[in-house]
């Protein structure tokens, strides 16, 4: 049976009659761009993150282009960020004008290593940009307490995370900023892009709602040069339709992942052919990824094409880290200098874990992956 990486088709037709309702109110109303739809889905987000300020962004790539802004952060100054994650999180610092510098990240959750982010801290350093890959939140407390050791300002980028949870708090209002993407394959999935940013400091949501808009207020007059960062009113009026389940899809992708782990640690050679990915104490994951890891090269490509075969899906996030990428060549940071990052990208495979995966198909993916670790034995 053909089981594809996600769906996004099962989730919204179940939705179909409230969705449809909330694009007929937004076409009746003629407002399409920021408005009463998106105020509402911004007092729906800071209720439900546990924030003073969520803002509706056009996308997760510019809610952190945002923040970066918001925090006046600029060529010559850099900001730490993991090496091993998607290319907008070092992308947005360059944008800026600012230097990304990279730091690794650890093994076991696929997020930033504080201690080695310490050690690359210098006087140009303005803020570090935690990542919570694959929906685990990354170290908060150690992250905020090496930024009030150097008076750095602290970014989560949250677009893989959205209901992530470290010590009974969401994600999202840990830092001076949170960015979160509504991609549509993420936990909670806009019907093209979308994101939010959120904070809990007064002085920073106002200077980023103005920055959102191109600066201005009131309307022509210009304080700042911002960008055009609005939110759709029909995507916040459909992100509004599917986030009271939420927390439902969560469970379902916790549940596909618990019975994936019960599976796989039965298999020979765990913790050595196979590295399953696992929740650590006080986090509650979201599990936007079931990542994988297989050591030993090219297993992890020959586990990949033999899943291909037999037409399962899967994806490899990340295939080549942002110190290796070409556009940050002048970085000039090495595999030596970051090897776990450098290792992940040749290990890590993600299967599916959709909310809507059904038993049947996780059979087949159990069953091909335990054929294919028990045939290398």
């Amino acid at each position: 049976m053909p089981v594809p990486l996600f769906d996004t088709k099962i989730q919204n037709h179940a939705l179909a009659a409230d969705l449809q309702a909330a694009f007929a109110r937004v076409l009746a109303s003629g407002m399409f761009i920021l408005g009463p739809e998106v105020q509402n889905f911004e007092r729906q987000c800071a209720e439900y993150l546990g924030v003073r300020h969520a803002l509706g962004i056009s996308s997760g790539t510019d809610a952190i282009l945002l923040a970066l802004m918001a925090l006046d952060i600029g060529p010559d100054d850099e900001v730490i960020c993991p090496s091993f994650t998607f290319f907008a999180t070092a992308g947005c610092v360059a944008r800026t004008g600012a230097k990304p510098v990279f730091c690794d990240v650890r093994a076991d959750t696929f997020n930033l290593d504080v201690a080695d982010a310490a050690r690359r801290i210098t006087p140009r350093t303005k803020a570090i940009l935690p990542v919570h890959l694959y929906g685990q939140a990354a170290e908060m407390e150690s992250v905020n307490a090496l930024a009030r050791q150097h008076g750095i300002k602290v970014i989560e980028d949250a677009a893989q995370a959205v209901g992530a949870t470290q010590g009974g708090k969401r994600i999202g209002g840990l830092g001076d900023f949170g960015a979160f993407s509504f991609f549509p394959t993420k936990n909670l999935g806009a019907f093209g892009d979308a994101g939010l940013l959120t904070t809990n400091d007064d002085s920073l949501a106002e200077r980023a709602t103005l920055l959102r808009n191109h600066g201005a207020h009131p309307k022509y007059f210009h304080r700042f040069v911002g960008g055009n960062f609005r939110l759709d009113a029909v995507q916040a009026a459909l992100l509004a339709v599917k986030l009271p389940h939420l927390d439902g899809y969560a469970q379902l992708r916790a549940a596909n992942a618990a019975r994936y782990t019960e599976h796989f640690a039965k298999l020979p050679g765990l913790g050595t052919q196979l590295i399953l990915p696992a929740a650590q104490p006080g986090n509650g994951h979201i599990w936007n990824q079931y990542t994988l890891r297989l050591p030993g090269a090219g297993q992890r490509d020959a586990l990949r094409t033999w899943l291909t075969a037999r037409q399962i899906g899967s994806e490899i996030y990340y295939p080549v880290p942002l110190h290796a990428q070409e556009c940050f060549a002048a970085v000039a940071q090495t595999d030596t200098d970051l090897p776990v990052s450098a290792q992940l990208a040749g290990e890590a495979v993600s299967l599916p874990i959709f909310p809507e995966l059904t038993r049947a198909q996780q059979d087949e993916v159990i069953a091909a992956v335990s054929e294919f670790v028990v045939a290398g034995r």
